[in-house]
């Protein structure tokens, strides 16, 4: 027994904590449980590094992406396939900023926070439509 607990912690350990990582699952949905038109539930997750994201195909017709420029230094961007369920685990802490590619100007965008994330004096820098900015700045409004 006390040599199989050792082996136990010794292998989480070794695996930095990533057994003890959580997994997040969000939906792409055409409607959400508030009302609005094509979002992701939740629109706003507080992660830590290790943990993984699940997006869910609830509804047709949506992928989740980051977009450029609006993911942490260091950190790899993820594109996922229209109508297929794509798991990421994040590593870098920062702010992540999350997408629907056809839905984005539609305002379908989600923020991931990891770890003791700041949000970049540039995180709105780059192209973003209007609705998809007043989503991001709603999502982040309590951050």
């Amino acid at each position: 027994m006390i040599r199989t607990l050792a082996t136990s912690l010794a292998l989480s350990a070794l695996m930095g904590g990533s057994a003890f990582a959580e997994t997040f699952d969000v939906k792409m949905l055409n409607k959400g449980g508030d009302g609005e038109r094509m979002v992701f539930e939740p629109a706003f997750i507080q992660a830590a590094p290790g943990d993984t994201i699940r997006f869910l195909a609830t509804d047709k017709g949506h992928n989740a992406e980051t977009n450029d420029g609006m993911l942490p230094e260091g950190a790899e961007g993820f594109t996922g396939r229209i109508n297929e369920e794509i798991e990421v685990t994040l590593t870098e802490e920062g702010v992540y900023g999350i997408i629907c590619k056809p839905h984005f100007a539609l305002g379908m965008v989600m923020t991931i926070a990891v770890g003791d994330a700041e949000i970049p004096a540039d995180f709105f820098e780059g192209r973003v439509p209007p609705k998809a900015k007043q989503r991001f700045e709603a999502q982040l409004e309590n951050f």
